[in-house]
């Protein structure tokens, strides 16, 4: 099973590093459990299968240790993981169905996590209510690219390129976004 309470902030940068240097199976094993959570949601989004996203994620990281020797190439893990991801995903949908259905079932597989932090806890209940409940309503686009920068840290010329789009798009998205949740919050 995934765990989600694992806290630890080690620099991706010094895990990669020691990992790709070192060989470093612990550091791996810190890179697994600071990513899988936040990866695994990020295949869900793509996928409906918890199963089948479980394992694209963990054939992923399987293939970032076994390609360990080559990881100086990649000049940003993140994105080249959600890349990946995103890449297997959009594999796995291909062999399941036709691409047009699938591409369908991406908008309709996304869906919203709000991760309990230390300032969400200071948030009411029916503030937080009324967010998760604005949030819900944006547009799918709007929601899977306000998801990724504000809830995976994500940039927006990172997100632009794990999902293939101009950092233009990425930034009107998620101005979008932006002005609906703060319209949707003021009226409520």
């Amino acid at each position: 099973m995934i765990d989600i309470n694992h806290q630890k902030d080690l620099s991706i940068q010094d895990l990669i590093r020691r990992i790709h240097v070192d060989e470093d199976e612990s550091a791996f094993n810190e890179l697994y459990k600071q990513y899988i959570y936040k990866l695994y949601q990020f295949a869900c989004s793509f996928v409906e299968d918890g199963e089948a996203a479980e394992e694209i994620v963990n054939d992923v990281l399987i293939k970032l240790w076994t390609g360990r020797k080559n990881l100086g190439e990649i000049r940003n893990t993140q994105v080249y993981l959600y890349t990946s991801i995103k890449n297997t995903c959009l594999n796995h949908l291909r062999s399941v169905s036709s691409k047009k259905n699938n591409e369908q079932k991406l908008i309709d597989a996304y869906y919203f996590h709000l991760s309990v932090d230390p300032s969400q806890l200071l948030i009411s209940k029916e503030l937080s209510n009324h967010v998760l409940k604005a949030v819900n309503e944006l547009p799918d686009r709007c929601k899977l690219i306000f998801k990724m920068v504000k809830e995976d840290d994500l940039s927006c010329n990172e997100v632009a390129s794990i999902l293939g789009l101009s950092n233009k798009t990425v930034f009107a998205q998620l101005a979008i976004a932006l002005k609906k949740l703060d319209f949707a919050l003021n009226n409520s």
